[in-house]
């Protein structure tokens, strides 16, 4: 019992000391056998079909009317970092549809060439709420091409699950690009968004 007491008064001191850099608890990511098997079952369902051809569709309409899109729904579209976020606090889909639809954006990042870099949970006690952000960083696999020049494929991918009170709040996909002497251009965004929603 003391060794319990013990463990939930470093959870309160850790919670005290957090701060934007400085986590209350920071850990890996890592699936059950159980979530895993859901995982694989949901997949096959309409939901996960559903989240794709939204993203796809509303993409298609911001390349042609930007201020049309669906209001739980943005895009980033600058020089070096373009994605989205969906604001999935103003849907109705559930934590666990959020979540595998998060995991399942890493896989189709991973079919592309792409390894993992770091899948992660950070926690941090705010002023009135917890937020808690889980995060899937990916890089491209490191290629060479004939005149010494990096292929960056379309840049540096992160995929962010935000998480307020344990209350799914938003999910950002962004792919970052380098624009130095050293890396080839990057890739056209559209063509990752069409490798992964379509």
């Amino acid at each position: 019992m003391a060794e319990f007491w013990e463990y939930i008064m470093k959870l309160f001191k850790s919670s005290e000391n957090s701060s934007p850099t400085q986590p209350a608890k920071h850990h890996l990511i890592i699936r059950t056998e159980e979530e895993k098997k859901d995982y694989e079952y949901w997949k096959k369902t309409l939901i996960r079909r559903r989240l794709q051809d939204w993203v796809n569709d509303q993409y298609a309409i911001f390349r042609i009317r930007p201020n049309d899109t669906d209001e739980a729904l943005d895009f980033l579209n600058m020089t070096s970092s373009k994605g989205f976020v969906i604001h999935f606090h103003k849907t109705n889909y559930s934590q666990r549809d959020i979540t595998h639809f998060f995991d399942f954006l890493k896989e189709k990042v991973l079919e592309l060439d792409y390894r993992s870099q770091i899948s992660d949970t950070r926690t941090y006690n705010r002023a009135s709420w917890v937020e808690t952000i889980q995060r899937h960083y990916l890089k491209p696999r490191p290629f060479v091409k004939k005149d010494g020049k990096l292929r960056q494929l379309f840049g540096n991918i992160m995929i962010v699950l935000e998480l307020h009170n344990d209350q799914v709040y938003n999910l950002k996909f962004s792919a970052t690009s380098y624009h130095d002497h050293q890396f080839l251009e990057a890739d056209d965004f559209k063509d990752l968004i069409f490798q992964i929603v379509s």
